[in-house]
């Protein structure tokens, strides 16, 4: 079984790229840091390490990243690990490991003390989700389609 659970921060904004065609496809490559647990420094002064996995999302899961994910989010990913390699120009063999999103989720409020920032415009020119005062998120109008129920 290749399953991957995750939570960790965006180290920066995720590059949204479109596939050519008839259809383009939405893919999303961000990092996440992801904290190591009981891992202590060099120093052994009890700091957490973290490690920074790539990560790619498909299609809609890519879309939202692209309109909602900003660097500092903290965010729960599930997915599939996904090996592969390629021959860089100084002909060396480099081998690759990311995870392949399957479901993506906020792992914390706004109002929680994280740091990302909902308040941004997204890239796609639509109003990003604002945090109402009660600490859920309010959904933006219009995206009635995107809601996995009714």
């Amino acid at each position: 079984m290749n399953k991957v659970i995750l939570m960790g921060r965006l180290t920066r904004d995720p590059d949204v790229r479109y596939s050519q065609g008839e259809n383009p496809l939405a893919i999303a490559r961000y990092t996440l840091a992801v904290d190591r647990r009981f891992a202590k420094r060099d120093g052994g002064d009890g700091q957490q390490t973290a490690d920074f996995i790539s990560c790619k999302a498909f299609g809609r899961a890519g879309e939202f990243a692209e309109k909602y994910f900003r660097k500092g989010t903290k965010i729960c990913v599930t997915g599939r690990i996904e090996t592969g390699s390629y021959t860089n120009k100084d002909g060396v063999k480099v081998y690759t490991t990311e995870v392949v999103v399957e479901d993506q989720e906020f792992a914390e409020s706004k109002n929680s003390g994280g740091q990302g920032d909902f308040s941004q415009p997204a890239a796609s020119g639509s109003a990003a989700p604002v945090a109402a005062a009660d600490g859920f998120m309010n959904i933006p109008d219009g995206i009635d389609e995107e809601l996995p129920f009714n």
